[in-house]
C-alpha cells in the first residue's frame, strides 16, 4: 500500500517509491500530474496562477505555471525519470466565483485581470508542458465545482472527486 502525500497550494512533490500524491480542494487550481510510466516515476504540482513575473519562487516552486512545470520536469529527471518518456496529466481551472462587474455587459464575457483565473492557470500550464514538448494524456478542468485529486505516480492514473460529479478517473 502507498504512503499518502499531500500537495498543498504552491507546492509540488515527486516520488520514484509508489506515492500516492493528494491535492484537496482543486478550485482554479490546476494539479499537474506528471509520469514516467517506464521508469515509474512522478511529480504533482498545485498550480495557483498563470505567471510568476519575476516574483520570488524559491520557497513556493509549485505557485506558478511558467515556474511549477519547468522545476516539476527537472525534478523527475533528477529521480530518473526519460525527458522524453514524459507524459501529463491536468486537473482543476475552475471557475468557482462571478466576480461582480467582471462581465462586459454587452458581450457577456468575463474581463478583467481576476477574470476566469483557472481558465488562465490552465493555458499557462499548457503553454509550459508545450515548451518542454511535455505532451498531454489526460484532462479534466474547467467548469464551476471544485475537485480533489489521488495521483498514483508508479501507474500515472489520477482518481478525481467532485461533491457534485462523484469520482472519476484518468
Amino acid at each position: 500500500m502507498s504512503d499518502l502525500v499531500n500537495v498543498g497550494v504552491a507546492d509540488l512533490k515527486v516520488s520514484d517509491n509508489s506515492d500516492t500524491l493528494v491535492s484537496y480542494g482543486l478550485g482554479s487550481c490546476v494539479a499537474v500530474a506528471i509520469f514516467d510510466p517506464v521508469k515509474k516515476v512522478g511529480g504533482l504540482a498545485h498550480v495557483m496562477l498563470p505567471e510568476s513575473r519575476g516574483k520570488e519562487t524559491a520557497a513556493a516552486p509549485g505557485k506558478f505555471a511558467d515556474t511549477a512545470v519547468p522545476h516539476l520536469v527537472q525534478e523527475l529527471v533528477r529521480l530518473g525519470a526519460r525527458p522524453k518518456g514524459l507524459k501529463c496529466k491536468l486537473v482543476g481551472g475552475a471557475q468557482m466565483f462571478e466576480i461582480p462587474g467582471s462581465r462586459n455587459k454587452q458581450a457577456g464575457l468575463a474581463c478583467g485581470p481576476s477574470a476566469n483565473i483557472g481558465a488562465r492557470n490552465v493555458e499557462a500550464v499548457k503553454q509550459a508542458l508545450e515548451e518542454l514538448k511535455v505532451p498531454i494524456v489526460g484532462e479534466e478542468t474547467g467548469g464551476n465545482h471544485g475537485r480533489t485529486v489521488r495521483f498514483d505516480t508508479s501507474s500515472g492514473v489520477i482518481d478525481i472527486t467532485s461533491i457534485y460529479f462523484g469520482q472519476s478517473a484518468l
